[in-house]
């Protein structure tokens, strides 16, 4: 391998075993155990890598409703409420997005009721003008990574 490519083929070796250990994913570019932890730690701390971390299958752990909240916010108040959501437990993504909405936000709930909960609390903040919730019905996709191009 060259090492051209070597930074995308370390991260695609990552996506498809994140617990690989460093003498196996050697073998697999066929460099060294010491270029691929020197090309690793580089990746880190440029920030291209920022964890590891387990996939973990909320439903599974009692999480059973997934809802999109899309929000208004009054101008000025948008980095505090991204960043008050950004910051909840349950909210798995935040996005500040164009178009009809200011924010779009993913959380994790483990019942309808629960879920309620929280969008009441989101709804009594006075910098939030509208909202709009979808459940979600049924999960085709979700945090999926994707292969990186070589050149």
């Amino acid at each position: 391998m060259t090492y051209e490519n070597l930074d995308t083929e370390l991260v695609n070796a990552l996506l498809d075993d994140g617990r690989a250990s460093l003498r196996s994913l050697a073998d697999d570019l066929d460099v060294s155990v010491t270029t691929v932890s020197n090309h690793l730690a580089d990746l880190e701390a440029n920030g291209v890598i920022r964890g590891y971390s387990p996939d973990i299958d909320y439903d599974g752990l009692g999480y059973d409703v997934t809802a999109i909240i899309q929000l208004k916010v009054e101008g000025s108040a948008l980095p505090d409420i991204t960043e008050r959501l950004r910051e909840h437990d349950q909210m798995v993504s935040v996005y500040e997005v164009t178009g009809d909405h200011d924010v779009v936000a993913i959380g994790k709930f483990r019942d309808t009721d629960d879920m309620n909960d929280r969008i009441k609390t989101l709804l009594t903040d006075p910098d939030i003008n509208e909202s709009n919730t979808n459940i979600v019905l049924n999960t085709v996709s979700e945090h999926e990574q994707f292969e990186l191009a070589t050149d």
